[in-house]
């Protein structure tokens, strides 16, 4: 992985994507890379709210912080976090939420960890992610997890499952700590969808059986590639998963996370088993209702 270094600021904690903020690709002092203007949706989908803005909560919805960064709320009032890295290039300048339930983390990398123990501080919220990793962030609340885990919160029961990605916290002079396995999340939420976030991965066969087992109906999916999958290995995942709705992320924060949405609805349009599959983008800040089926 060094081998891929150029000069970076010793500033910047360790973690792959940190091996491209060089000169040429990110430098503290530029202005950080736009996240591509969101196109028109493959299929109609309730309009969006104003960015920044939140919905009733008459059902589950999502807002994209960019990156990997969501918040989650239900029908029953749960307000859960993932991977809120709310200070990423591509945030909106947003106050940060003052009150959360749960923050999931799928790994140790610091721009998934982001926020998590400043939060998690602010809001009592429950940080859930590997056992390895509760205890490197700190939190007073943490539940130390691996795959094939569940806990409950509120009318949000949490799956733990696996991801193909590697993991590690934090900066010193030995290196980064082992922060345990990267994971995925499955969020069964009581009268309302299931959601998959996948994390930090590459499409893997035990998709398959996240599909079988748990039958989630949404997946938020990366799709930058050089670190997760690309395009094409999301529409692959889509498939496997037997979703309705993908979410793109995990791109345009950085020049090496080049993957798009449009590529992603290309990409799906090749099969036809998952030509009907909607892409439901998002821009960093918007709030939508998500579909329950």
């Amino acid at each position: 992985m060094n081998k891929l270094c150029v000069s970076i600021r010793a500033v910047v904690p360790f973690a792959p994507l940190a091996l491209l903020l060089s000169a040429n690709a990110y430098a503290a002092n530029d202005k950080p890379a736009a996240a591509p203007a969101a196109s028109k949706m493959a299929t109609k989908t309730a309009a969006p709210s104003p960015v920044g803005t939140t919905m009733a909560a008459t059902g589950t919805t999502a807002t994209w912080w960019g990156h990997a960064a969501f918040v989650i709320t239900t029908p029953g009032g749960a307000t859960i976090a993932i991977d809120p890295w709310l200070d990423n290039p591509s945030a909106p300048k947003l106050e940060h939420p003052k009150a959360l339930d749960a923050i999931l983390v799928t790994h140790g990398h610091f721009d998934h960890v982001g926020n998590t123990a400043e939060l998690a501080k602010k809001t009592g919220a429950k940080v859930i992610t590997s056992y390895e990793l509760a205890s490197l962030i700190g939190a007073q609340s943490s539940e130390g997890m691996n795959m094939g885990g569940t806990i409950t919160v509120k009318d949000a029961t949490i799956h733990v499952v696996e991801a193909l990605h590697s993991g590690g916290f934090g900066q010193d002079k030995s290196g980064p700590k082992y922060s345990g396995p990267a994971l995925g999340f499955v969020i069964e939420i009581a009268k309302g969808p299931t959601l998959y976030h996948a994390g930090d991965t590459d499409v893997f066969a035990g998709m398959s059986l996240i599909a079988e087992r748990y039958h989630p109906t949404i997946a938020m999916l990366p799709i930058g590639g050089h670190f997760t999958m690309d395009p094409a290995g999301a529409a692959l995942a889509a498939k496997m998963l037997k979703v309705k709705t993908v979410i793109p992320m995990h791109f345009g924060t950085f020049p090496a996370l080049a993957g798009t949405p449009d590529e992603l609805r290309a990409a799906l349009k090749k099969d036809k088993a998952s030509a009907k599959v909607t892409v439901l983008e998002l821009k960093p800040g918007e709030t939508q209702t998500l579909p329950l089926k």
